[in-house]
């Protein structure tokens, strides 16, 4: 089964719920329902972030770590 994540206009919300609603709870069930933030405004939304950049933002960059040394 696939997970999709889907940014909907509040104008057809409604109908694209009530086309969801044709299909059977095995076909197609939703998993979260919450309105649209965007990353601007999600990070901003945790306390101390912003003053987090702005402090990181002042950091030489020799204190800077190189892609290759990232352990993604």
């Amino acid at each position: 089964m696939q997970t999709i994540t889907l940014k909907i206009d509040d104008d057809i919300n409604s109908r694209f719920l009530w086309l969801l609603g044709h299909f059977s709870k095995d076909e197609i069930s939703i998993l979260d329902q919450s309105d649209y933030i965007s990353d601007d405004e999600y990070l901003r939304s945790i306390d101390g972030m912003v003053e987090s950049i702005k402090i990181a933002r002042n950091e030489p960059d020799e204190n800077g770590v190189t892609l290759d040394k990232l352990d993604w």
